[in-house]
C-alpha cells in the first residue's frame, strides 16, 4: 500500500478523533471555565502523598486530582472499546492504540487553551499557565514534547522487533493530521468563544432559583 492510500485510509479515524478531541477540550470548558487543573471544581487534590509525587515527577510537577484520576482513563478505556466487539488484540494494535493516545491527549490539552476564551493562543505560553509551570520548548510545555516522542518510540515498536513499519507511517500520518486540524481549530477559535460568550450574556441563564 502506498503512502497516498495509507493517508485516505488513516484519515476517516483520525478526524474522528480528533472530533472526540475537540469534545473533551469542550465538555472541560464548560466545567471548568478559565480555571484550569480542576482547581475549584469539589475533588480533592494531592501533591504530599507518593503516589501524588509520582504523578508529579511524570507530568512535570502537577499536582493529582480526582477529577484528573478519572478524566484521563475514560479516553484511554474508549480508545480500548473495540475490543469488546470483536477487534482482535495484538502487541502491535496495543502499539498503535497507546501511541495515538498520547498524541491525542496533547491534542486535547492545547484546545483546551486554543477554545477557552479565558486563553487563546495569545495565553498560551509560560508563565500564564501555573499548572504548566516547568519547562517550556518554544511555546509549547515540555509535556507535549515529551508525550509526542514517547508516542513515536511506541510506535515504532513493530518495525524494531518486527519489521513491520506499518504502525509507524500511520503514526505519522495522525500526527499531521492532528496537528492540521488543531491549527484550523485554534482559528476558528473565535466563532466559538462569541458563542461561549453569547449563552452567558447577562440575564439570559433560566435556571430556577435556589431554594431556601
Amino acid at each position: 500500500m502506498d503512502l497516498a492510500m495509507e493517508f485516505a485510509t488513516a484519515l476517516p479515524g483520525t478526524l474522528l478523533l480528533f472530533a472526540y478531541a475537540v469534545l473533551f477540550a469542550l465538555v472541560e470548558i464548560e466545567i471548568e471555565g478559565k480555571d484550569g487543573w480542576a482547581i475549584n471544581l469539589p475533588t480533592w487534590f494531592r501533591r504530599t502523598p507518593t503516589y501524588a509525587r509520582a504523578y508529579g515527577w511524570l507530568l512535570s510537577g502537577k499536582p493529582l486530582t480526582g477529577y484528573h484520576a478519572v478524566m484521563f482513563f475514560i479516553p484511554f478505556v474508549s480508545f480500548h472499546v473495540g475490543l469488546a466487539f470483536g477487534q482482535p488484540w495484538s502487541w502491535g494494535l496495543e502499539a498503535r492504540l497507546i501511541a495515538t493516545y498520547l498524541v491525542w491527549n496533547v491534542t486535547w490539552d492545547f484546545l483546551w487553551f486554543a477554545l477557552n476564551p479565558a486563553f487563546g493562543w495569545r495565553r498560551f505560553r509560560k508563565g500564564e499557565i501555573w499548572w504548566h509551570s516547568g519547562t517550556w520548548v518554544g511555546r509549547v510545555p515540555i509535556d507535549y514534547v515529551n508525550a509526542t516522542w514517547l508516542s513515536i518510540v511506541v510506535a515504532s515498536l513493530p518495525w524494531l522487533v518486527r519489521g513491520n513499519a506499518s504502525t509507524l507511517r500511520h503514526h505519522a500520518i495522525c500526527i499531521v493530521t492532528m496537528l492540521a486540524m488543531t491549527i484550523l481549530a485554534a482559528l476558528a477559535a473565535p466563532i466559538y468563544q462569541r458563542w461561549y460568550r453569547h449563552m452567558r450574556r447577562p440575564d439570559s441563564d433560566e435556571r430556577p432559583a435556589p431554594s431556601r
